[in-house]
């Protein structure tokens, strides 16, 4: 699974104490971490954490999933609508595909806002539809843990080409011997760049424990592509790429081998990649 960023003297990770100078929306899981954990980090109760997350499971939280930090100006009540106050990189689609909107009943709940020129720190009211404005039941949480069937991948999570183009899997995604969920493991050639395998945006670009250099790659429909042990990354966060865009350079392992470790998730639960590529 992936690992975490390093961590400061006080167990934070220093990606997380930059995210609550600097008023960042987003932190990126560690090993180890609950949403208990990151709650207390950041002196705010769980279940306000939980309900600005509302497709995180509580329960099992996954290794390199992003979490929204909600600010002080923001609400969440329990009947909805939500106050979200506007970050740097922010569009009504991405807030709707966050808390489980359309962005039309965004656009409709703010007729004063002009979706093209949102302004940081502008407050926006967030309609919720269906169960997303709820706190998850043990019984979301039990499905939510699995990976989603292939019915309910979006039609856009297909025929993605491979993020290499010359490759072999070592490791397939699935379980290993202890039933822990392992991603898939690429062997390709020196110099070998990684490329993107849908369009999206950057929201990390840097280095993991264990990990080396990694990019995750947000892209529409809550579907997110991560490439790590690489050697030399190739973009920064917040870049905007294309399919076939490269995003890094795959480093050189202990045994030798050049690997590439490939993950994709969908709102947070991984997904073999085989469902999805060509």
């Amino acid at each position: 699974m992936l690992a975490g960023c390093a961590s400061t003297p006080d167990g934070s990770s220093s990606e997380d104490t930059q995210a609550q100078a600097e008023g960042s929306p987003w932190i990126t899981v560690q090993a180890g971490d609950t949403l208990g954990d990151i709650a207390r980090r950041y002196n705010i109760p769980v279940e306000r954490l939980q309900r600005f997350n509302p497709d995180v499971n509580p329960q099992r939280l996954l290794v390199g999933q992003q979490l929204l930090i909600p600010l002080q100006q923001e609400r969440a009540p329990s009947a909805g609508p939500y106050r979200y106050q506007i970050r740097a990189g922010d569009t009504f689609a991405g807030i709707a595909r966050h808390f489980g909107a359309r962005t039309q009943d965004l656009i409709n709940a703010n007729p004063g806002v002009t979706p093209t020129a949102l302004r940081i720190g502008q407050l926006v009211n967030v309609p919720l539809s269906g169960s997303a404005n709820r706190p998850q039941s043990t019984s979301d949480n039990t499905t939510a843990s699995r990976p989603p069937p292939t019915g309910n991948l979006p039609s856009s999570a297909r025929r993605w080409p491979w993020p290499l183009d010359d490759y072999r899997i070592v490791r397939r995604f699935g379980p290993d011997d202890r039933g822990t969920l392992q991603p898939m493991l690429l062997a390709t050639q020196a110099g070998a760049q990684a490329t993107a395998v849908a369009p999206g945006d950057v929201r990390f670009a840097g280095s993991m424990r264990q990990l080396g250099q990694v990019v995750i790659v947000h892209h529409p429909d809550n579907l997110q592509s991560v490439y790590a042990l690489c050697s030399e990354l190739l973009v920064e966060e917040g870049t905007q790429v294309a399919r076939g865009d490269a995003l890094c350079e795959v480093g050189l392992n202990r045994n030798g081998r050049h690997d590439l470790l490939f993950d994709l998730r969908q709102g947070g639960n991984p997904i073999d990649p085989r469902r999805v590529l060509k």
